[in-house]
């Protein structure tokens, strides 16, 4: 008899790294991946950080195959209370089963380690299935695989606003500043993700207005 698979959640932030992930967890087979845990901020009904709707985000796991595991926050929302909802979430979790959280870290020491220490003790081990993985490659392979996403937000300080709503293709990747991550991992830009071969259909999505706050151009997108 074939021994069970540890049941896992994966941290899914709508964007392109934490998609790849799941492929790749997939793909190894070593998890079931039972659930997507996402921050929405409650004020905005928008994936935290994103900025993408709450019905993008739906249509997305429900293309993807997976349960929303939705953790609420408010804004602004102090880390204490952040930390507070995470730490319920991962008890919740635990009483269901789950051992294990994926997340599409790519080479940021100190998130890391932020992540380990939130979840000592807890019962849960994270894993980072993408981790040291030369950035410039893994964008190369995410596009070629079929990947097809949006800049659903970019950071004023690293990128132009005009950026907001791009397509994540060797076009962008070709135009952004020198210095900047293939992958956006300083910072530079948050993505949602429409098709892959992680989602069982392609998601529609249609870009409308951009907004800039706190620093960031949001990319406004809708479905359909």
């Amino acid at each position: 008899m074939e021994k069970p698979r540890p049941q896992a959640l994966i941290a899914w932030s709508s964007g392109k790294d934490s998609a790849w992930a799941l492929h790749e967890v997939r793909r190894q087979a070593e998890f079931n991946i039972v659930g997507a845990l996402t921050t929405v901020t409650d004020t905005f009904a928008r994936v935290s950080m994103h900025g993408v709707r709450e019905e993008l985000l739906r249509a997305q796991l429900d293309a993807a195959g997976l349960p929303a595991v939705v953790v609420r926050i408010p804004y602004p929302c102090p880390n204490e209370v952040y930390e507070r909802e995470m730490a319920a979430a991962m008890r919740d979790a635990k009483a269901r089963g789950v051992t294990h959280i994926i997340y599409g870290d790519l080479y940021l020491e100190d998130v890391r380690a932020y992540r380990e220490k939130n979840l000592a003790g807890t019962g849960i081990a994270p894993v980072f299935p993408l981790w040291g993985l030369p950035t410039g490659r893994l964008a190369s392979d995410m596009i070629e695989a079929g990947v097809d996403a949006h800049l659903a937000v970019v950071d004023l300080k690293k990128l132009p606003a005009s950026f907001a709503g791009r397509r994540f293709d060797v076009a962008l990747i070709g135009a952004l500043p020198a210095g900047s991550d293939p992958c956006g991992e300083n910072g530079e830009f948050h993505t949602f993700v429409s098709a892959g071969p992680m989602l069982a259909r392609k998601i529609p999505v249609s870009v409308g207005e951009t907004v800039e706050r706190d620093g960031f151009a949001f990319a406004d997108l809708v479905l359909g």
